[in-house]
This record gives structure tokens, C-alpha cells and sequence, in this order.
């Protein structure tokens, strides 16, 4: 029994949105007037209201990391326990108090009940069940341990929400100081700084070089600073919109990774999604080339991406995996080594979940090390520029009080 959004208008005009089941949407309808309700917009939840976005913005937006992880946590619960797929969705729809999360339940559940498997019903939600995800279902479906598989996911779910907000958390507080020092920069030489210099103005004295150069860097910020702010704003929507371009993006990625420092985070980061996503598809009983092209599909770095891609060929042509991507040079020394031990001895999810846990463990360090150098080096600049101002500014006036005691 198919799932259908509704929107309609109740006793007092005010407009109510849910999900229902039913045959059809004139039986929704009926459902609904049923309810002293007026429809409005009744839409199946189903593929091809997914790809017509703008009429289903409900299902648009998905759904967040936190709740996926839930809902897998209890699929997982409910069919170790027992449960037929069906009823573990019943089960879950019936817990979540999240509208969204529940109207994609029902669609799943409605087309599981028409015989779909688990993994057919969530690719109608690309947008919220990822290649990843929807691979691993079905080699969980086809081996019989659906269970085990959607455990594995919600716990890599899990983790990447964790990892995810230790990094997010960890740049807040200096972007909010950066932003912070330059707004307090910016309104010292606009507006403080020209109040204070006016009274020089009326003085026959010859300032110091200091202060000349702080009153025309105030002149130029405050004659020219609307323009730069604009051209920097031109500038980032200039780059968002080549980036766009597989061109431009597979440049500038490529660049990425030759800046030092930046190139070691970028391969880090990369490296430990791609291990990561290898190893549960791995483990799941996805084929090592099938895996392969899913992993790469994650990585965020193109670059990267076509290299594993072009590993992927190679190893479809009888080449081993670790040489493969060894041959792009994109990859850490130590991963090539752990995947190649794997391959070797037969234990390549176990390998690959090592490399996953060192690349995350160095990424987790190296962010840590910079945003803790990052904050004391912030401040002793911001420190810097008031003393370099108030300097400016006391020197005249020092030299002022020299003549008058002359």
C-alpha cells in the first residue's frame, strides 16, 4: 500500500501536513475529508516524486546524520530479535516522533510490503540513503546477515557524526575570535582612529612615520574598504561557480594536494574515508571492485576519486589492489603497506580498518595541534595591531608634550 503526503486545511483554515497510507490519493482524500480536512496536495512518496524535488521539499531536505544512525540502530535491534523487515519498519515508524523520518519509513514500508527488498526500497532515497549505505543492505539482504550489516552501518554512521563534530567544534572558537579581531581591527581604523587624529590636525607638527602610515592605512579602508569587501565577494562567488565546472575542481583539487601541509590533511582526510568505506563493504560481502567504485564515490577530494577509480581498472584487469593505487601516489606509505599485508595474508577488512583508525586518529591530532597553536598566535597578532595603533597615536602626542616643556 503506497504512502502519500497530504497537505490540507482544516476547520479553523490553518493548513495541516502528515502521511497516510492508502490505494490511491482519491482514497487518501476521502481518508481526509473524513477528517473534516480539505485537501490541497496529496503526492505519493515514491522515485518519481523524488526527482520532481520542488514538489516534495518535505523529503528534499532528508534527513540529519544523528536520526539515520537512530533508525538504523533500531532496524538492526528488531531484526536480530526476530522481526520480519516489514515489521522491524512498523516497529521503528511507530518510535520515531520525527515527521520526515516517518514518511520515508512508510514509503519504504509500502514498497517492501509489495515485495521489494530492503535495499530496492531505499534506492527510491538517494538523497538520504547513500550508495554506501544502499550497497551494504543489499549484500546484507543477499547473505543473510541483514542484522550485522545495518549494526556496522549505524556504528560508521555514528562515528562519522562524531568525528564530523569534534572537527566543527574545534574551528568554531577560532573563527569566531578571527572574525571577531577583524571586525575590532576594522572599526579601530575606520572610526576610532580618525576621531583621534583630528586633533593633530590643527598642529603645525611633523608626525612620525608610524603614524602617517596608520593614518593612511585608515584613509584607505575607509575610502576603499565597501569596494574590497565587494571584490572579495565577487571573488568567492567567481570561485563557488568554477568549482562547479569537473575541470576547474579536478585543478584545483590536484593543487591541493601538492601545497605542503595542506596536501598531508587533504590525503589524510580522504585516505580514512576510503579505507573506511572499503572495509565495511568489504566486510559486507560487496565484490573488491564494486566496493572500490562506491568508496571512491565518498571521497571528496576528485582528484583522489579518479585515482582510486583508475585503480579500480587496473584491478579489474588482474593487478592487486595495493599496487594499483600505489601507482597514483595519492596515498600515505603506511596504507599502501596495511592494504597490501591485508591482500597478502587474507585479512584486508581487519588491515583496512587499521588504516581507517591511524588516518582518523593523525587528522583528529593534526586538527587539534593547529587550532591549538592557531588561537595563542591569533591573539598575540590582534595584540600586535592594537599596540602597533595605540603607538601611533601616543608618539605625537609624547613629542607634543616634549615641546611644551621645551
Amino acid at each position: 500500500m503506497p504512502a502519500f503526503e497530504y497537505s490540507a486545511l482544516n476547520a479553523r483554515g490553518k493548513t495541516e501536513k502528515g502521511v497516510l497510507e492508502g490505494d490511491s490519493s482519491r482514497q487518501i482524500s476521502q481518508k481526509l475529508k473524513k477528517k473534516s480536512l480539505i485537501p490541497l496536495e496529496i503526492v505519493e512518496i515514491s522515485r518519481t516524486q523524488n526527482k520532481k524535488a520542488n514538489r516534495v521539499p518535505f523529503l528534499k531536505r532528508g534527513i540529519s546524520t544523528s536520526q539515520l544512525a537512530i533508525l538504523t540502530r533500531q532496524l538492526a535491534t528488531m531484526i536480530r530479535s526476530g522481526s520480519p523487515v516489514e515489521g522491524a519498519l512498523t516497529a521503528v515508524i511507530q518510535q520515531t516522533s520525527k515527521p520526515r523520518v516517518k514518511s520515508v519509513l512508510m514509503a519504504i514500508r509500502s514498497r517492501v510490503r509489495e515485495g521489494y527488498s530492503l535495499a530496492s526500497a531505499l534506492d527510491e532515497f538517494p538523497h538520504i540513503f547513500p550508495d554506501l549505505y544502499r550497497a551494504t543492505v543489499a549484500s546484507g539482504e543477499q547473505s543473510g546477515k541483514l542484522d550485522f550489516v545495518l549494526v556496522r552501518m549505524a556504528d560508521h554512521v555514528e562515528n562519522s557524526q562524531a568525528l564530523h563534530s569534534k572537527i566543527m567544534l574545534a574551528m568554531v572558537y577560532p573563527l569566531v575570535l578571527t572574525f571577531v579581531a577583524i571586525l575590532v581591527t576594522v572599526v579601530l581604523l575606520t572610526y576610532v582612529v580618525p576621531k583621534v587624529i583630528q586633533v593633530f590636525e590643527d598642529i603645525d607638527q611633523t608626525l612620525p612615520g608610524i603614524t602617517i602610515f596608520l593614518i593612511a592605512m585608515s584613509d584607505f579602508l575607509r575610502n576603499y574598504g565597501l569596494y574590497i569587501a565587494v571584490l572579495i565577494a565577487v571573488a568567492v562567488t567567481i570561485f563557488n561557480i568554477l568549482l562547479q565546472k569537473e575541470s576547474f575542481k579536478l585543478a584545483w583539487h590536484t593543487l591541493l594536494l601538492r601545497i605542503p601541509g595542506v596536501a598531508h590533511l587533504v590525503k589524510g582526510m580522504n585516505t580514512a574515508i576510503f579505507a573506511r568505506t572499503f572495509s565495511i563493504l568489504a566486510g559486507s560481502g560487496v565484490n573488491a571492485l564494486q566496493a572500490m567504485r562506491i568508496s571512491a564515490d565518498v571521497m571528496s577530494n576528485l582528484r583522489m576519486k579518479k585515482a582510486v577509480l583508475d585503480a579500480s581498472e587496473r584491478v579489474r584487469e588482474g593487478a592487486g589492489i595495493s599496487p594499483a593505487l600505489e601507482k597514483s601516489k595519492c596515498f600515505p606509505p603506511m596504507t599502501i603497506y596495511l592494504i597490501a599485508s591485508g591482500e597478502s595474508s587474507g585479512n584486508l577488512v581487519e588491515m583496512l580498518e587499521h588504516a581507517a583508525n591511524s588516518q582518523e586518529k593523525e587528522f583528529e591530532i593534526i586538527i587539534s595541534t593547529i587550532m591549538g597553536l592557531f588561537e595563542p598566535l591569533l591573539i598575540v597578532v590582534m595584540g600586535g595591531v592594537v599596540l602597533f595603533i595605540v603607538i601611533a597615536i601616543l608618539l605625537p602626542i609624547f613629542q607634543l608634550n616634549q615641546l611644551v616643556g621645551a
